[in-house]
């Protein structure tokens, strides 16, 4: 356990650079002076571990300094994240390469180690794209990769709501989201990055211009933030619905968000043995299309509006079998 946390320390103060020992204990979920103990004994054995003082000080490895511990070369290091899966490692062209990094880390191995890692491959398969739609795969997925990976700035043609316009981008990551791929990027001359669909970008100008990746942005983190205040901004309205216990599990095997409504007595709009909730929803427009998919085991009880323009579609669909 000891010797993993060791090892631990030094891949994360080599790949995330200078770190404090209060995020070293949090990361690794150990008291700081373990941590403290952890860097003496890392720099006895040899390890060019140095720290600095103060507000903005902490531990990190001496330039240029890396341990090589599997022998993997840096595009097998590029893929060895995508080994679980093949579909994103071939559209990036890492296939190859994240074959490669597996057979490299599972050789490295103990012998029962080696057979669980096979098993887990032969029982594991992870697909990322929902039911009943296409992998997207954009023209500029692998330029874009590659941008990433060398940290250097590109220029774009991009397609949004808004029109075409074109943009200087220093790319920070990609995302892999539903079978769509996403860019996240800083804009030039802006604080905070944006997010851009790779599918939506026309133009792609790669440049040998490098840019400083900032030291503490994380990816996922980031992602996360942003897809929450992207939701928030989005679902600006609520429906009030009842559905039937078919119209319920759909609810569930399609994984929308809803609210339990909890009422104080039966309400004489919603049938018997139906239950309410509130699903989000982006407009009026937008809650239409949703809700119609549901059928007859759905019923619009608020608001108002959105009930109305319901009930004026289902006119509009019944008008379009009238005489049948």
């Amino acid at each position: 356990m000891k010797a993993s946390r060791l090892l631990s320390i030094m891949m994360m103060l080599q790949t995330r650079g200078q770190m404090t020992a209060p995020a070293l204990a949090e990361a690794l979920e150990v008291s700081e002076r373990t941590i403290l103990r952890d860097i003496d004994q890392l720099s006895t054995a040899g390890v060019p571990i140095w720290g600095d003082r103060g507000r903005n000080g902490g531990f990190q490895l001496r330039e240029g300094w890396s341990t090589d511990l599997t022998g993997l070369t840096q595009p097998e290091a590029h893929a060895l994240f995508l080994a679980a899966l093949p579909g994103p490692a071939t559209e990036l062209g890492l296939d190859a390469m994240a074959a490669s990094a597996r057979q490299k880390v599972i050789a490295s191995l103990p012998v029962e180690s080696r057979e669980q890692a096979d098993r887990v491959a032969s029982r594991l398969h992870v697909d990322t794209v929902d039911w009943y739609r296409a992998q997207e795969t954009p023209a500029f997925l692998r330029e874009a990769a590659d941008a990433v990976w060398g940290a250097y700035r590109i220029e774009v043609s991009y397609e949004s709501w808004r029109g075409v316009s074109r943009r200087e981008l220093e790319p920070l990551g990609l995302v892999l989201k539903g079978g769509a791929w996403y860019l996240v990027a800083k804009v030039l001359g802006k604080p905070e990055p944006s997010t851009f669909r790779l599918a939506n970008i026309l133009e792609f100008k790669p440049s040998n211009r490098r840019f400083k990746r900032p030291a503490r942005f994380d990816l996922a983190k980031h992602w996360r933030a942003a897809m929450e205040k992207y939701e928030a901004e989005l679902y600006r309205m609520s429906a009030h619905i009842a559905v039937s216990p078919r119209g319920e599990s759909w609810l569930v095997n399609g994984r929308v968000k809803t609210a339990p409504v909890v009422s104080e007595g039966a309400r004489a709009e919603v049938p018997a043995g139906w239950k309410e909730f509130i699903m989000p929803i982006e407009s009026i427009d937008h809650g239409i299309r949703k809700l119609m998919e549901h059928g007859a085991d759905l019923k619009v009880i608020g608001p108002e509006a959105l009930k109305q323009r319901f009930i004026e579609e289902l006119s509009r669909l019944n008008g379009l079998y009238a005489g049948m």
